[in-house]
């Protein structure tokens, strides 16, 4: 009996390897040879969860904005699979300190670009063979997979590759299957880089992954990519700068898996890279994210991307396959594995490490405001699990980040207070810190991000431990509409504002708003403010049901009066008392424009605002009748300069002139510019015309002096113009270039004042500095019956910038 037992011990791992099948026997074509829709990337993964059922569990954790499964598959041995919430609640132990964990936890996620696509087709031969061949690699690891974190842009590129190749392919890189369109499989749906939105989680794909990652908190987390095609093959350890709060276990562990790494691809002669340009700063990366989050997190990239195909010459004469691409991926995969199987104790130890209490310098951050931006950033400190009070009455001294030097504010009960002292302080650090600390300012990404700033918030970093109290549910039901009302009045200082307004004009109702301040009824309205008249709407039916579902719907306090006959100010009939459109808005997409600032747009009307917005492309531009539309968009872009050609360009121009509102971004700008009937101007910088004789090696720093690396800076602001409405006298701004304008002669809403030309948090190089003095960020000028809008900031960069996204709702709204 014992020798049979023996026996069946020895011949089972064959007996499933011959029972389970291959990526290539269920597909019916050898991996690599094809790419993989992901309706069959989710058919393998079914399939295999249905043919080990005691060893993989699979479940679909969300939908795309197409409507694509998002999964995460989850494996391991038999026995942890039967144990699994006792090990994820043990591990989880570790963030207090406590638990006995004896498993690691490792979180492979891959194609989070969509035409990086090789790396779907290696997750399925990855946990195919830790299914088979490497499952002794699942004794002590519990695995997560997540096989394809952006189903919508990965098949975006598969179909165009598969309606564009040659037959059976084509290894030229001049031939079209090579060379992808305006709109590239890279993005998602919205045209958002999701590698980008892991800490602002404006995307439906990050919010619904980052329930689960919440949930196990992962010792390892390797986020797969591609990179250009004659790049060899870089893995870990990452290059500076790494931020302060990379703990030494983490750049070690970095160092062991490569290693790892390198002993296979020495063995195989494969070219790779390490330590270079891909950095650990930036919070909302694939590797970031979950280094600040306590476990090791690392980017792996693959040469090739979109570009490559199923094979393609390299600028050295070699030619690099879709194959070659996967097993790359595949064996980095295993060899992670591999590394944290072999090191258990340790992961489990520093963990546990990671998430003892730390002596931070800023012990408290206190946050006053907007009670709706308040709200707004509460919202996403409950997504990222971070801990938060209301405040007491006191006056707490510390870092202002208004002035960027010691002060104090007052705090109450309607502060927020958001302690360091909690599991997640390390998270809270990197997101709310006023200044990151630079090792290296040579980095991949924008250096300045502190929340606070970006919700547009009056915020303090206390070096003590500030007290707070529960925060209380809000019991109010905004239900103060009385029938026979003369009107409604509501404030206008935030996006909760702006989607109430967009809800009503949807519904037809008429809204009007005030260019003064007034008072009424001892209430004193600031310009901006919301008037919804019982006579204008004379005609809607159920006017009153429909105001009162708005404001419940937004949570909306909205003020009865019975006159229209203010205190001081205007009148409601005066004409500075304006009635706002129901617009028909139009923005131009295609090669003038950046798919990302194309993007943010798109996503800011229809996941944001919730207001209609119609899409014209270039190639048939010359044919739209303009006179249709309201509004149009040019958004930020590198093709201006063939697009706006002189017929174009007067088409437009005619268009403002009889009344149309023309906004222009970044991009634009440049090219309009360089017509005289639009006001804006470059502004004339002294160019230095020395011969630089550094050499080649520092030529890269030189390089920097004239950048602008995403810094934060303190920008004067005009509220008495309708662009600017809802916003105090000043207002950071995040810069992302050194694009520089001259001030408006009428018209400058939003610029950087004399002497505002340091950052307050972030870097900019010398030359850049001197160059952005004394420069436009917002303007507004009018041509003919119309109005262009000048952005030369861009307001909703990424869409985590919150509180740059009314001045885009005043630009439709209120600018008349």
């Amino acid at each position: 009996m014992k020798t049979k037992l023996h026996f069946l011990l020895l011949v089972l791992p064959y007996i499933v390897l011959a029972q389970l099948k291959s990526p290539s026997e269920f597909l019916g074509y050898e991996l690599g040879t094809q790419f993989t829709r992901h309706h069959q990337v989710v058919d393998y993964y079914e399939y295999l969860a249905q043919s080990e059922p005691q060893r993989m569990k699979l479940m679909e954790y969300g939908k795309t904005n197409e409507r694509r499964s998002l999964l995460l598959a989850t494996i391991s041995s038999k026995s942890n699979m039967e144990n699994l919430e006792q090990i994820r609640a043990e591990h989880l132990k570790g963030m207090n300190g406590e638990g006995t964990s004896n498993k690691a936890i490792v979180w492979l996620s891959y194609n989070v670009h969509g035409n990086e696509s090789v790396s779907t087709e290696a997750s399925m031969q990855t946990i195919y063979d830790l299914l088979t061949i490497k499952s002794d690699y699942l004794e002590d690891i519990v695995v997560l997979i997540d096989p394809c974190i952006n189903p919508d842009g990965r098949d975006r590129y598969v179909n165009w590759y598969n309606q564009y190749k040659n037959t059976p392919h084509q290894v030229d890189p001049n031939s079209k299957e090579h060379h992808e369109g305006w709109w590239s499989g890279r993005s998602n749906h919205y045209m958002f880089d999701l590698n980008r939105d892991w800490a602002w989680l404006t995307q439906v794909e990050s919010q619904q992954r980052l329930v689960q990652f919440n949930k196990w908190l992962p010792h390892v987390h390797v986020d797969f990519h591609e990179q250009g095609v004659d790049n060899p093959y870089y893995f870990a350890p990452a290059a500076e700068p790494f931020h302060e709060v990379v703990t030494d276990f983490q750049r070690e562990f970095q160092r062991t898996i490569g290693k790892n790494h390198a002993k296979y691809f020495d063995e195989n002669g494969w070219f790779y890279f390490t330590k270079e340009v891909f950095d650990l700063l930036y919070p909302s990366y694939g590797d970031t994210y979950p280094t600040y989050n306590g476990g090791v997190g690392m980017t792996y990239e693959q040469g090739g991307s979109g570009q490559a195909g199923l094979g393609i010459i390299t600028a050295i004469g070699d030619t690099l396959t879709l194959k070659d691409r996967i097993l790359h991926h595949h064996t980095t995969g295993l060899s992670t594995i591999e590394v944290a199987s072999k090191n258990i104790t340790k992961l489990n130890d520093e963990f546990k490490n990671f998430y003892a209490e730390k002596d931070y310098t800023y012990k408290s951050y206190i946050l006053n405001g907007n009670p709706d931006k308040l709200e707004a950033l509460t919202k996403l400190l409950d997504q990222h699990e971070i801990m938060y009070n209301a405040g007491e009455d006191a006056t707490i001294k510390g870092y202002s980040y208004n002035t960027a030097k010691t002060g104090s504010l007052k705090s109450s009960k309607n502060s927020i207070v958001i302690p360091s002292n909690q599991p997640k302080s390390t998270l809270v650090k990197v997101l709310f810190e006023p200044i990151a600390k630079l090792s290296d300012s040579v980095t991949y990404d924008i250096t300045a991000w502190s929340l606070p700033y970006a919700y547009g918030l009056d915020a303090l970093a206390s070096e003590n431990t500030v007290k707070g109290t529960r925060i209380t549910q809000d019991t109010n039901d905004y239900r103060s509409i009385t029938p026979n009302s003369y009107a409604y009045l509501t404030d206008w200082n935030s996006m909760k504002d702006a989607r109430f307004l967009a809800e009503l004009l949807r519904k037809n109702i008429r809204v009007r708003f005030t260019h003064k301040p007034f008072t009424l009824d001892g209430i004193a309205y600031e310009r901006g403010t919301l008037i919804i008249t019982k006579s204008d709407n004379k005609n809607i039916k159920d006017f009153n049901g429909i105001l009162k579902n708005a404001a419940i719907s937004h949570k909306k306090e909205i003020t009865a009066t019975n006159t229209g006959f203010v205190e001081s100010g205007k009148d409601f009939g005066s004409s500075y008392v304006d009635v706002i459109q129901n617009l028909n808005i139009a923005v131009l997409s295609g090669k003038p424009t950046s798919t990302l600032r194309f993007g943010e747009i798109w996503n800011f009307f229809e996941q944001q605002l919730n207001y209609p917005v119609a899409i014209l492309d270039e190639e048939y531009f010359h044919k739209v009748d303009l006179s249709r539309y309201d509004v149009l968009i040019l958004p930020d872009g590198r093709g201006y300069n063939s697009f706006l050609n002189k017929h174009i360009k007067e088409k437009i121009k005619d268009w403002v002139k009889d009344g149309g509102k023309l906004i222009a971004m970044a991009g634009a700008i440049d090219k309009l510019s360089s017509d005289k009937e639009f006001t804006i101007k470059e502004k004339e910088t002294k160019k230095d015309t020395t011969i630089n004789l550094e050499s080649f090696e520092v030529s890269e720093r030189e390089q920097i002096k004239s950048a602008i690396t995403g810094a934060i800076f303190k920008a004067s602001v005009d509220n008495t113009n309708p662009l600017a409405y809802g916003y105090s006298d000043t207002y950071f701004t995040l810069k992302l270039g050194d694009r520089s304008y001259n001030y408006l002669e009428n018209g400058s809403a939003v610029y950087l004042s004399e002497g505002a030309n340091e950052p307050v948090s972030g870097f900019a190089g010398s030359d850049a500095k001197n160059k952005i003095a004394e420069t436009l960020i917002y303007g507004t000028q009018q041509l003919g019956k119309g109005q262009v809008i000048y952005m030369i900031d861009n307001p909703l960069f990424r869409g985590f910038w919150e509180n740059g996204k009314l001045f885009f709702a005043n630009a439709l709204f209120m600018v008349h």
